[in-house]
């Protein structure tokens, strides 16, 4: 899969999840290294004014390979809700990836762009 196929996949999720009209913008970008390696950063804001913003940095030369990522969603305040990221905490936290929450962090499994969609529109149903 090249890096263009892949962005149009992450933009088809979230038109996807616009389709319950609880999300009024989005947009999507990639910043390419190669046709397969590169930087996808983007922004989906929802009818309360909350806030995902996702960064990936991805190779795809063999596998999609997510070798950093960030999904950060927040209130309209700023405050955040939860983060799903791999980056590397001093102490060390035991696991690479993670999910902070409002006051803790755990373990998890890395998770694509459709299942944190799912998880912050059930938070509106």
């Amino acid at each position: 899969m090249f890096l263009a196929e892949y962005l149009s996949l992450l933009t088809a999720q979230v038109d996807e999840s616009s389709r319950t009209g609880l999300i009024t913008s989005s947009e999507i970008k990639a910043e390419f290294r190669t046709e397969k390696i590169g930087l996808i950063k983007g922004m989906v804001e929802f009818i309360d004014d909350s806030k995902l913003f996702l960064t990936e940095y991805v190779d795809l030369r063999y596998k999609l390979e997510k070798l950093t990522y960030a999904y950060h969603y927040q209130d309209k305040t700023g405050q955040l809700i939860f983060r799903y990221d791999n980056a590397l905490h001093r102490p060390r936290l035991g696991f690479k990836e993670h999910k902070h929450l409002k006051d803790e962090v755990v373990v998890c499994d890395v998770p694509e762009l459709g299942e944190v969609l799912e998880e912050i529109l059930s938070r509106f149903i």
